[in-house]
């Protein structure tokens, strides 16, 4: 890595693609076998394009508002979001309203109405939905690791939680949101009405509920409201079934957070993390989706949660306090991306900034990862 030059650049959908692209050019497909995870010749691949329907001139969302990446740079997506349970250890609408604090400090109204809010402060942050957030800032660095340009997204996921937020706005929030998707700023993944589990789930049932999610995305927002990319981080294991799906929607790649602990050790230690999935044999290539799995399952770097519900300490900045930390911290999140790009077979990586419920007052977040960059 001595004197690699890395540029942090856009997330989430943008990033994804990016990666597939990149993956498909430069992956050798030569003698590979088929494990769980089953690797196909580039031509079986269905071709890639990242051209779509053309929107009106208002419009500038989904991959038209992605920056390119830089082409011999290490390029470092960084992607703050929350995962949002759909119940867990507690109910629906006790997660919605935040109540049962003793249970679990969590309230999904809050999150979306602080991500809302910073946006509207700063028209350079993005947020993209699964959950989704945009913010774009620049700065170079100069250590081995020698350049940095910045571009940030929140997404967001969870449907059945969006909604149940979205019905109780102001005509005026819903323009401002409206906005949002329209220009890039805020972004949907997935779309269903939940993450759902991939073991014990019906694949109609599967269906139905990314159907009504997807439904309420479109009726909402249209063309810019729907997702891209697939966004499994929790479900415990992944099945074929839920690949083909995601294909057969038209994604263009799924990321994955939690596998099998010796097959995730494998496979970080061959680099292949990133592989095109063929979720059916009946189906052929029309079922081949580009999947990743993620470092970190979905959490921040040790060290760099920022979140009200962390313990981690903030970024200090002024150098005339005797907790100036700067440096180390930077020195830090190089040391994190230097360790990832040896397991990765592209110049593409990805950076988690978020975690369960994270993002009750964005701008805990956003401050210390403005100084971050």
């Amino acid at each position: 890595m001595k004197n690699r030059q890395i540029a942090a650049i856009q997330v989430s959908v943008c990033g994804a693609l990016t990666k597939v692209s990149d993956y498909l050019k430069t992956y050798n497909w030569e003698n590979q076998t088929c494990g769980k995870f089953c690797l196909y010749p580039i031509d079986d691949v269905l071709p890639l394009t990242t051209e779509k329907s053309p929107l009106p001139p208002s419009k500038k969302c989904g991959y038209q508002s992605c920056h390119p990446v830089k082409e011999g740079y290490i390029n470092v997506h960084i992607v703050p979001h929350t995962h949002d349970d759909v119940g867990w250890l507690k109910t629906v609408d006790q997660y919605y309203y935040g109540s049962k604090s003793t249970i679990q400090m969590a309230g999904v109204q809050y999150i979306l109405d602080s991500v809302v809010d910073a946006l509207r402060k700063d028209k350079n942050r993005r947020h993209t939905l699964t959950s989704t957030i945009d913010i774009q800032l620049h700065l170079l660095i100069f250590l081995n690791i020698t350049l940095i340009y910045i571009h940030f997204r929140f997404i967001y996921v969870e449907t059945a939680f969006f909604w149940k937020w979205w019905i109780k706005q102001h005509d005026t929030v819903k323009a401002h949101v409206r906005r949002f998707v329209n220009n890039g700023q805020l972004e949907f993944i997935s779309g269903g009405w939940s993450m759902n589990d991939e073991a014990v789930t019906h694949y109609q049932s599967i269906i139905d509920q990314l159907t009504w999610g997807l439904r309420k995305l479109n009726d909402s927002f249209g063309e810019c409201g729907r997702p891209k990319m697939g966004w499994q981080i929790d479900p415990f294991g992944h099945s074929k079934e839920m690949a083909s799906i995601f294909a057969q929607l038209g994604f263009d790649g799924v990321l994955l957070g939690r596998i099998d602990y010796q097959e995730k050790t494998f496979r970080l230690n061959t680099k292949s993390a990133e592989m095109v999935w063929r979720g059916s044999k009946e189906l052929g290539s029309k079922s081949d989706i580009f999947t990743g799995v993620m470092f970190n399952t979905y959490s921040p770097p040790s060290g760099f949660c920022f979140d009200v519900l962390c313990t981690d300490e903030p970024i200090i900045d002024d150098r005339k306090s005797a907790d100036y930390n700067v440096d180390k911290r930077v020195d830090d999140f190089f040391g994190y991306v230097k360790n990832m790009t040896k397991v990765y077979a592209t110049n593409n990586v990805i950076v988690t900034m978020g975690e369960d419920f994270n993002y009750q007052d964005a701008d805990v977040w956003f401050k210390n990862l403005d100084k971050l960059i």
